[in-house]
């Protein structure tokens, strides 16, 4: 009885924490944070143990899947080498320094626990950082990276955490034998991803009611997480293929009665499993600390400043100097997207550096560190002082750098939307066409009305209140085949698509869609 009361409380207290955080427009992470680490220091507090092991596969999967669900292809593809250099290079320049900061600070550390230290803090979570930017209109192309950045980077961080677990447990690890290794793991796990896409499409077309539907989404995003760990594969890799393919696949298939609770209750699972992660560990440090020597104590906190300030410094560096050079190859060759854009500014680059903030992913991993791993306390008391100290610093700060460096733009999606709602009631008019009931008149007038305010920008996002029937049904039907090939043809992006997709669900409910 006394956990359950503490669940209640603490669930509570978040959801206090997270509206304190919106009303005054930072990412309730921060307060998480705060709260978390506010519990290693509270003598009152539960000690609540969790296996290492489970940690990732608890924490990670869901939150994984969730932000790669809503991951735009189109855009990652138009902006794959920006994605590339900072899920490849910043994450590798990021594990080193910190590696060799570390070293040089406690000469007796492994090599191996160092990297995996650095691999620990190196991603940076853009959760966070999306969540302010949405709420300060910066241009569209920065947010498509910094989420492209978060889904990815977590994939090539944990593949060098876990090579370097393995070289502490075995002594040591040649490169001739890493390489076969890293090769099959990608390979493994982008295959291994996608057929695990396709049946949960085989099984869940063959389901009718939604709670059954959900806890069959929540079942295989778990499995494919165990499998792939199974077959020694990437978990991250595997679950964010698997996850894009059903974000490509499943919106043809599933009912508006199934994806709108299921919206529902994955944005409440992704909240309540944030809020376990920050406290759980937040937890950890209070006997890591209480243990330690006044001493080491001391050392191991000047070591995770070090690693804070470490992981700050090496992605404003990194970032600042391919921005530059980007730059200038784009002042000698000229810029020409796929489709219009904002060209790459200084003050892009600054607002890119400075969403650096470290998440969940940073404290499951450190969590998930064997018990006996070499300097293990000390890795998770870092982990926690970096991502304490990025939320606060630089996510208390993100909001205001913005509006200084006085960034704006015009929102694209909200134009693709417009060409998107146009092109889903012009094909609904044309399935009701020959319908000439009393019914088909009304609807086709009310069709006419919203595209005639489509087209003079006078957008009105309802569909009316006229009497459910199948022909409306009909249209609806119509209306989403057209926003479909729309996103299939990149003609608009996953944000337009999945905001239009949201419009035409509450349609086709108030419609009796079944």
């Amino acid at each position: 009885m006394h956990t359950l009361e503490w669940i209640i409380g603490l669930l509570l207290g978040a959801l206090a924490l997270s509206a304190i955080a919106r009303r005054i427009n930072v990412p309730y992470p921060v307060f998480l944070a705060i709260g978390g680490a506010g519990l290693a220091f509270l003598p009152i507090a539960p000690e609540w143990t969790l296996q290492p092991e489970l940690a990732l596969a608890l924490f990670v999967a869901p939150v994984l899947l969730d932000a790669a669900f809503d991951t735009s292809l189109r855009d990652l593809r138009d902006n794959w080498v920006a994605v590339t250099m900072l899920v490849l290079c910043a994450v590798g320049v990021t594990t080193a320094a910190v590696a060799i900061v570390v070293h040089w600070m406690i000469p007796g550390i492994p090599w191996a626990a160092a990297i995996a230290l650095g691999a620990i803090v190196a991603p940076p979570d853009a959760a966070a950082a999306t969540a302010i930017l949405r709420q300060v209109r910066i241009p569209h192309r920065l947010v498509k990276i910094l989420e492209g950045e978060s889904l990815l980077n977590d994939a090539s961080a944990l593949l060098i955490y876990r090579i370097a677990v393995s070289a502490v447990a075995v002594d040591h690890l040649k490169a001739h034998e890493v390489a076969p290794s890293v090769a099959l793991v990608l390979v493994g796990s982008l295959i291994v991803g996608y057929l695990a896409a396709k049946l949960l499409a085989y099984v869940h077309d063959r389901i009718d009611d939604a709670p059954s539907a959900i806890i069959v989404q929540f079942a295989f995003t778990f499995v494919v997480w165990i499998v792939a760990e199974r077959l020694h594969l990437s978990g991250i890799l595997t679950v964010v293929v698997y996850a894009i393919t059903i974000a490509q696949t499943a919106p043809a298939h599933t009912p508006a009665r199934i994806r709108v609770p299921s919206y529902a209750v994955w944005e409440t699972m992704v909240f309540m499993l944030n809020v376990l992660a920050f406290v759980i560990i937040g937890m950890q440090l209070r006997p890591v600390l209480a243990t330690l020597p006044g001493d080491l104590r001391n050392q191991y906190l000047a070591v995770a400043g070090a690693v804070l300030l470490t992981v700050i410094i090496v992605r404003f560096a990194w970032v600042m100097s391919y921005n530059k050079l980007l730059r200038m190859k784009i002042d000698r060759y000229g810029f020409n997207p796929p489709r219009p854009m904002m060209r790459p500014t200084r003050e892009g680059g600054i607002v890119i550096s400075w969403c650096g903030m470290r998440g969940i992913v940073t404290l499951a991993a450190a969590f998930a560190l064997p018990e006996g791993f070499p300097y293990r306390d000390l890795i998770l008391l870092a982990s926690f002082v970096v991502v304490l100290g990025t939320l606060l610093i630089q996510g208390l700060t993100l909001s205001a750098l913005v509006k200084w460096l006085g960034m704006n733009e015009a929102d694209p999606v909200a134009r693709e939307l417009e060409v998107a709602r146009g092109a889903a009631y012009r094909a609904a008019l044309v399935a009701i066409e020959g319908d000439d009931s009393i019914a088909g008149k009304m609807l086709r007038d009310e069709y006419q009305d919203m595209l005639a305010r489509i087209e003079d920008e006078a957008v009105d996002t309802g569909d009316g209140e006229l009497p459910a029937d199948p022909l409306r049904r009909r249209a609806i039907a119509a209306a989403r085949q057209a926003v479909l090939k729309l996103r299939d043809d990149g003609d608009i992006g996953d944000d337009a698509f999945h905001r239009l997709e949201e419009e035409l669900d509450w349609a086709e409910l108030s419609a009796g869609g079944a």
